[in-house]
């Protein structure tokens, strides 16, 4: 099968069957470029970490990387159109066929359904980027080496800064001020002196 044939199949399915947006889709994404052996579990949680500090849908951030990985322009060109054609479908469908879909009661008990569904999926997400970040090998749950005790620090600075702003000037800090502030802790910690 070609390439081409093999990154359509796969993000046409991924999206498909998601729900809750570009955090839901990841342990998706991350099953399906595993089991065809697209990337490596490092490499995929770069391109996620690449994909959630660049501009748009993390999901479709993370479909173009691994589409120019595998095909170059012409594979990221197909990965993200696959991506988002199934929900634009469907959202052509509801629009045509339900003027007041929303108001609906069974649509309404479907996606009280579907709410726990997604936040399982968002949990999910949160829960392997804490493991593969600090401490263990997610392929096989071996331990690595040693814990990433250069990580826990920069979390631990920056969400540091975050509570205390929030707490002194009772704002939020704005998230690219904390994507900033990160990345100059990560170049004062990892770059060698």
């Amino acid at each position: 099968m070609s390439i081409y044939l093999e990154i359509l199949i796969a993000f046409l399915k991924i999206g498909t069957v998601s729900f809750g947006g570009g955090y839901g889709m990841i342990p998706i994404i991350r099953d399906e470029v595993l089991a065809r052996g697209w990337l490596t579990e490092d490499m995929l949680w770069n391109y996620i970490a690449i994909a959630e500090s660049t501009p748009g849908p993390i999901a479709i951030n993370i479909a173009t990387f691994v589409g120019s990985n595998l095909a170059g322009f012409w594979g990221s060109l197909l990965a993200t159109t696959a991506v988002v054609t199934p929900a634009f479908l469907i959202i052509l469908v509801i629009a045509a066929v339900f003027k007041n879909f929303s108001k609906n009661k069974y649509v309404k008990a479907a996606m009280k359904g579907v709410t726990p569904i997604i936040w399982g999926l968002i949990i999910s997400t949160g829960l392997l980027l804490l493991v593969q970040c600090f401490y263990a090998n997610y392929n096989d749950f071996s331990v690595k080496g040693e814990f990433n005790f250069h990580a826990l620090i920069i979390f631990a600075i920056v969400g540091g800064i975050a509570l205390s702003y929030r707490l002194i000037a009772k704002k939020k800090i704005p998230p690219i001020a904390l994507i900033l502030i990160s990345a100059a802790a990560g170049m004062i910690y990892y770059i060698p002196l």
